[in-house]
């Protein structure tokens, strides 16, 4: 169920019943020889499923978010934390008075976790209300599947490549790549973290079985439906 093939008395109609939907958050930010917008793709498509799974109300993803780090890759966009945090605060202040009064936050961006800190005071303030912050990526479930599939991986590896997240007509590296320090990483500025990266790849191989994604993947869209159905406390 998406709100973009909705009009506001098919909501109305649906709130009369129910009181949940879904946000997905993401980034637009350098992925190696993935697509800029890996955060917002998987986000975006974990949130379709399981909305339709679940029959919520899904809202267009959030495509921009808080990506400093990768500023000195062309494409990059961020957001100043500031602008993030107000960003979030208007629309649960709007998702709210359209009626809503539970709402899973899924976010596809490690980034974005200031926003996460935020979440109880607008609770405080809304006692009314309940938001679930859920980073399905690392989820403990779906962190679980990954780490079994393959313990070596971070941004822009394989654990980001697939099938709508890989871009046609590109030839990757075949090579494992060393994993990055990332107490290092966290000192360094956006050009110097460029030049120690280089193509973007934090640490492992480029891409592996779509099989095994696809493994991957389903146990997201389970652990996130799990959340949705009976999450709320």
């Amino acid at each position: 169920m998406q709100i973009s093939e909705m009009n506001w008395m098919q909501v109305e109609e649906y709130l009369e019943s129910d009181d949940r939907c879904i946000l997905p958050t993401g980034s637009t930010e350098q992925h190696a020889y993935l697509s800029l917008t890996v955060d917002a793709i998987l986000s975006a498509r974990l949130a379709r499923e399981v909305g339709d799974l679940g029959g919520v109300p899904v809202y267009p993803v959030i495509p921009y978010g808080l990506a400093q780090q990768w500023t000195a890759f062309p494409g990059t966009v961020t957001l100043r934390v500031e602008t993030y945090l107000a960003l979030i605060r208007d629309l649960l202040d709007s998702i709210r008075r359209a009626g809503f009064r539970r709402i899973l936050l899924i976010n596809g961006h490690g980034g974005n976790a200031p926003a996460q800190g935020m979440l109880r005071e607008w609770m405080m303030d809304n006692p009314d209300s309940t938001v679930q912050w859920h980073n399905w990526y690392n989820a403990p479930l779906t962190w679980a599947k990954v780490l079994d599939t393959d313990p070596i991986g971070a941004h822009a590896s394989w654990m980001e490549n697939y099938p709508w997240t890989r871009l046609p007509g590109l030839t990757l590296p075949a090579d494992q790549k060393p994993l990055t320090d990332l107490e290092r990483l966290t000192t360094l500025n956006p050009a110097k973290t460029r030049q120690l990266l280089g193509d973007g790849n934090m640490g492992g191989v480029y891409q592996r079985p779509d099989e095994e994604m696809l493994a991957i993947w389903q146990v997201a869209i389970a652990e996130t439906l799990a959340l949705l159905e009976g999450g709320w406390g």
